[in-house]
């Protein structure tokens, strides 16, 4: 099916399936013309129903077979406009039936191809030109502005040719029909939606890359023999440029060099591309700063914090705040390469924001400084709130992996306006707990942490006032360092085993008789009495809280004094 112009439609079942079947999904069964546009995507959860929009796309990731004409009843009475299912999928009679009973059609998602690639992929189809203005309000080269499928279709068409647009790393972001006349290796790259990293290393010893960036010409690459056989259609391809930023590349895939004309074409479709390659990272910039202001606004609470909630459509119920960073230990930066930092902390952003929308539609993200936020209303008994709230982390958490290690942090419901920044606080106090990396987690919830969180921000006070242990420590440290005794190490294994010598003497490796004389010169030596409630814990915050940095070693061995 062929589009042209701006009277394509925006974001209806019919162009989900025009742009992104073949390659990635198929229509297994159903209308795709039926009328209204989606609203939303959302992924299923068997254990924990979505409130979703009328007219949603729903990604049924794991339902069995035995499962899905019950699905289908059940999104028919919530209007839903389709059921994506891994292929191949089980058309039953009672399937089909009860598809046309709900009124719900049924889409097949390709083996190879992520859950998570898709959900970018149709928020990228669904989203085009909503940066500002509508579709009819504005275009470029008589297209919607930002709508990078539809501009790949209408260079297709010019070349005669399936064509691929990607940004500076190869990343598919948008591509035409006809990919089935291109050959495996097309495929294999929408699906993963990136260059595979073999054909990806012979374009880089090839040179093809480094021509890309150098020069606005165009690039013929040869077919790359393998065993394989995926890449034997020859490309053509060309930088996209704004002025000298090279912003990404199209790709096509033909069987010859172009003619000189073609060759025309493909240098001002790239002019093209580049307007609406801008358009789109406009309107993504401008969403993604007016989302921070009103999520910030709503998050600080006082004057505005309710406008916000409105503006964000969420006032009026309880909400679940949620908070995202990255944990920078598990990573290896260059100190020199803070925008490596900065392009994985919005990677982050943007997945988390994506995963939200897909679990409740009214859901809103946003990067703040280094936390990404979430709010989320909250759905069936606030008892059970912040136990879902986990399971949306950890699912979060199972998608992402370890190539972006984030922690993650649940906050108390806020039941109204007054606990929104309450939670956020909360939030925050919890992710600089995890972030110490005492408690090795990657999900926090304020009431489970709270001891932790108080700890910390103690040790931030007694930091800033430059505290140093006094008393029965210091004197207890004084020693050690004096005498290389392990007194300090003795009092905190016996605090840490709640007086219990049998534990704390093994937990340090001595025997019991000697770890019995050893506390008796802890009471000598600090001047303490261990069998005061208020001394021990005292001395248990003073261990806490304070650096304490055992005796340095000269090779001799600890005193038993």
């Amino acid at each position: 099916m062929q589009h042209g112009g701006t009277a394509r439609p925006r974001a209806n079942l019919g162009r989900v399936v025009d742009d992104l079947g073949a390659t990635l999904l198929e229509l297994v069964h159903g209308d795709p013309d039926r009328p209204g546009e989606i609203s939303a995507v959302v992924f299923h959860d068997p254990l924990d129903q979505p409130v979703m929009p009328p007219h949603a796309l729903v990604l049924g990731i794991g339902v069995e077979a035995g499962h899905v004409a019950a699905l289908l009843r059940t999104l028919g009475h919530q209007n839903a406009a389709a059921l994506v299912l891994r292929a191949p999928v089980p058309l039953t009679d009672e399937v089909r039936a009860a598809a046309d009973e709900a009124s719900v059609a049924v889409l097949g998602l390709r083996r190879g191809a992520a859950w998570g690639h898709l959900g970018e992929m149709l928020r990228s189809l669904l989203n085009q030109g909503t940066g500002g203005g509508s579709a009819e309000e504005e275009s470029l080269g008589g297209l919607p502005a930002g709508d990078l499928f539809a501009v790949a279709n209408a260079i297709a068409a010019l070349l005669d040719a399936p064509i691929t647009i990607e940004d500076r790393n190869s990343r598919v972001l948008a591509f035409s029909g006809r990919q089935d006349e291109a050959d495996p290796s097309r495929v294999e790259t929408i699906l993963g939606r990136q260059v595979p990293e073999r054909y990806a290393r012979v374009l880089h010893e090839r040179g093809v890359f480094r021509d890309l960036l150098r020069s606005d010409q165009m690039v013929f690459i040869d077919p790359i023999p393998d065993r394989m056989g995926g890449f034997r259609v020859p490309r053509v391809a060309i930088s996209v440029r704004a002025g000298d930023e090279v912003l990404g590349s199209i790709w096509a895939a033909v069987p010859a060099p172009l003619s000189d004309e073609r060759n025309e074409a493909l240098r001002e479709a790239a002019k093209l591309v580049a307007l609406h390659m801008l358009r789109v990272r406009a309107g993504a910039d401008v969403q993604r700063r007016m989302r921070a202001d009103l999520l910030s606004t709503a998050l600080e609470g006082g004057v505005g914090a309710g406008e916000a909630l409105e503006r964000l459509g969420l006032s009026g119920q309880p909400l679940l705040v949620l908070g995202v960073a990255l944990d920078e230990r598990g990573l290896r930066y260059d100190h020199s390469d803070s925008a490596a930092v900065v392009h994985d902390r919005q990677s982050l952003s943007d997945a988390f924001a994506l995963h939200l929308s897909a679990v409740h539609p009214r859901s809103t993200a946003a990067a703040i400084g280094a936390v990404t936020y979430g709010l989320v209303p909250m759905t069936g008994a606030a008892e059970k709130a912040e136990t879902r709230a986990v399971r949306i982390l950890q699912d979060f958490l199972d998608r992402v992996g370890e190539r972006l290690p984030p922690i993650t942090a649940v906050g108390p419901v806020a039941l109204d306006l007054s606990d929104v920044a309450h939670s956020r606080s909360c939030v925050d106090r919890v992710l600089r707990v995890l972030r110490d990396g005492r408690i090795h987690r990657r999900i926090g919830r304020f009431d489970e942490l709270q001891g932790e969180a108080l700890v910390s921000e103690l040790r931030d006070l007694a930091t800033a006032r430059s505290e140093e242990p006094t008393g029965a420590l210091a004197r207890l440290l004084d020693y050690d360092r004096r005498h290389r005794a392990n007194l300090v190490q003795t009092l905190r294994a016996w605090l840490d085993a709640f007086g219990d010598v049998v534990v704390a003497s093994e937990s340090v490796a001595v025997h019991q008789n000697t770890f019995r004389y050893r506390l008796r010169r802890v009471a000598e030596i600090g001047q303490c009495d261990l069998g005061d409630p208020d001394q021990r814990f005292a001395m248990m915050v003073q261990l806490r809280v304070l650096r304490v940095d055992p005796p340095s070693g000269n090779g001799r061995r600890p005193s038993a004094s």
